[in-house]
């Protein structure tokens, strides 16, 4: 037998597994209520479930690399904090649709949802919605580049639900966040439209004028992202890994634009980001300010790249800023 693949099937067995009491516990049991709110529950533990095989992955020191492609790498972090994920929510919600980046089905899994947020009340809009209108879009590990060369803070786990094709909830979950121990590691922000976010407090807002500090790739650039960023004349740029982080930039007013002009990024890197955002009051679009369409059938690549803001209003400002050559380039 592959030593390796024992080693990881013993690492997502003890780490997605319930004892008897945990399954028997009432939060365990917890699934009356909209379905909405549960599906965000159950996506939080399943995050953060899936941030402790990331950080167990890396404790072992054996990351299982493979080469997807130029540039694409994958580790056993990704595949079985996917696996984890996948069949989590497909027992719970078998008739949702769930399109994940690795595609690698698993027995193992968690079957109860957050209770503090089962208690919350759900958004009427989305009081009566089904099983059939939701599509979950996972990134299991993003930032695997950064994950593999040691940039830790930049890794997230993201899980995106799309209502009808819209952006509606989202959790990204910072694995390393405050440490690479158990030991206090990690934190959670979820967010869902009409109900707002959690776990970040909000940003001060200020009269004062703005500067602009301009969040982007550190490993996917080409000439044109890099005329788009020159012709916006930024106070400063910030070259990080993972969409799931540079929105949390923008959350946190580290940064004040998410600017990535290239076709580099794919549906389930942004559905988790941009549902959070648009709760937060941002917006996230295209580089020519269209929105990008989470339904079941459509491309996964976000062709047109990335551009995001923490508010609608600083989001227009900023498509006025993007030269037309670059937004004549990535129109399609």
């Amino acid at each position: 037998m592959n030593t390796r693949w024992l080693a990881a099937a013993l690492l997502l067995f003890n780490s997605c597994v319930l004892s008897a009491d945990q399954i028997r516990s009432p939060s365990a049991m917890s699934q009356s209520g909209p379905l909405m709110m549960r599906l965000i529950a159950s996506s939080v533990t399943a995050a953060n479930r899936a941030g402790k095989i990331i950080r167990d992955v890396m404790s072992q020191g054996d990351l299982g690399i493979v080469e997807k492609a130029k540039d694409d790498l994958q580790t056993e972090a990704d595949r079985s904090a996917q696996r984890c994920i996948v069949a989590s929510l497909s027992r719970q919600f078998p008739n949702i649709t769930i399109i994940g980046e690795e595609g690698v089905p698993s027995d193992w899994l968690i079957t109860h949802g957050d209770p503090e947020i089962l208690k919350k009340k759900c958004p009427d809009t989305l009081e009566d919605i089904t099983e059939e209108d939701v599509v979950v879009w996972v990134d299991p590990l993003d930032g695997t580049s950064e994950y593999t060369q040691g940039f830790l803070e930049h890794v997230t786990v993201l899980i995106g639900i799309s209502i009808r094709e819209q952006p509606i909830g989202g959790v990204i979950h910072q694995p390393f966040w405050g440490g690479s121990s158990e030991d206090g590691a990690g934190r959670t922000i979820w967010g869902l439209q009409g109900f707002g976010i959690e776990g970040l407090p909000p940003i001060p807002r200020t009269k004062e004028p703005i500067p602009l500090i301009v969040t982007t790739s550190r490993s996917h650039s080409n000439s044109l992202a890099e005329s788009c960023l020159e012709a916006m004349k930024p106070e400063k740029v910030l070259r990080v890994g993972g969409a799931g982080y540079k929105v949390l930039q923008l959350l946190e007013g580290t940064a004040t634009a998410y600017v990535f002009a290239s076709p580099g990024c794919k549906k389930w890197d942004t559905c988790a980001p941009e549902a959070i955002l648009r709760a937060a009051g941002g917006s996230l679009t295209d580089i020519l300010g269209r929105p990008y369409n989470y339904g079941s059938n459509v491309s996964r690549p976000n062709r047109s790249g990335v551009l995001a803001a923490p508010t609608v209003q600083m989001h227009q400002a900023l498509t006025d800023l993007i030269p037309e050559h670059v937004k004549t380039t990535l129109k399609d």
